[in-house]
């Protein structure tokens, strides 16, 4: 296969993964609808702004939309998107540190899965200046929707690199089916309780790399840092 061509998709991801996503973000608000307003709640009476952070992200095919996010930082600092922020960062509240710890930070993002904008799974969506440096190769990963949770997500971690975690994305894009999203689902709550870096492995010893040959260093930059 050619590694910077154009990935043909599955026919679940092609037919039947948008309704699996309208039907399960619809359940996910109704279910989920009293944490989303205590988040809001708890976010707005202990530090002042908003409840929510909206950001331009790109998505499919490059396109951008409006992210929401729950809020976690001081309303008033100037986020800098090449800076790691650890949970120890005092930049972020206390209710902060939890939602991220916890991951619930991301939950109003169901609305971007009922705006079609997002998917439940599928690769994390990323800045539109670092979407536009990526490689051909790298460019597989908006071959879909992006995701609430992702393969990268539940295992790899953010402590690893921009190139190891867009190996599982691609390895993604070429095998999405039910079964992997579903295998996805189950495994996040434990990515979710136990920490990422513990469910964390490297790709090369995961099983999905016999789907995808890594490009040479020099043919896929950092799409981050340069």
């Amino acid at each position: 296969m050619n590694e910077g061509a154009s990935v043909p998709t599955t026919m679940y991801a092609r037919r039947l993964k948008r309704a699996v996503d309208v039907l399960g973000a619809s359940l996910l608000v109704l279910v989920g609808a009293p944490l989303l307003l205590a988040c809001a709640v708890l976010i707005r009476a202990t530090s002042r702004g908003p409840a929510l952070f909206v950001q331009e992200r790109a998505g499919r095919d490059g396109r951008t939309f409006r992210l929401f996010k729950f809020r976690t930082m001081r309303a008033d600092r100037r986020p800098d998107v090449k800076e790691l922020v650890p949970l120890e960062h005092p930049d972020i509240t206390p209710i902060g540190r939890i939602l991220r710890r916890f991951k619930l930070d991301e939950l109003p993002q169901v609305f971007n899965v009922l705006l079609g904008d997002m998917s439940i799974v599928g690769p994390r969506p990323t800045l539109p200046d670092q979407a536009a440096r990526y490689t051909a190769f790298q460019r597989q990963r908006l071959l879909l929707r992006p995701g609430l949770t992702g393969l990268a997500q539940v295992y790899s971690s953010a402590s690893r690199t921009w190139n190891e975690r867009i190996l599982y994305d691609v390895a993604y894009v070429r095998r999405c089916s039910l079964r992997l999203d579903l295998h996805i689902l189950l495994r996040t709550p434990l990515t979710m309780l136990l920490g990422e870096e513990r469910t964390a492995r490297s790709f090369g010893t995961s099983p999905f790399a016999a789907y995808v040959t890594p490009p040479p260093p020099e043919d896929c930059p950092d799409p981050v840092h340069g």
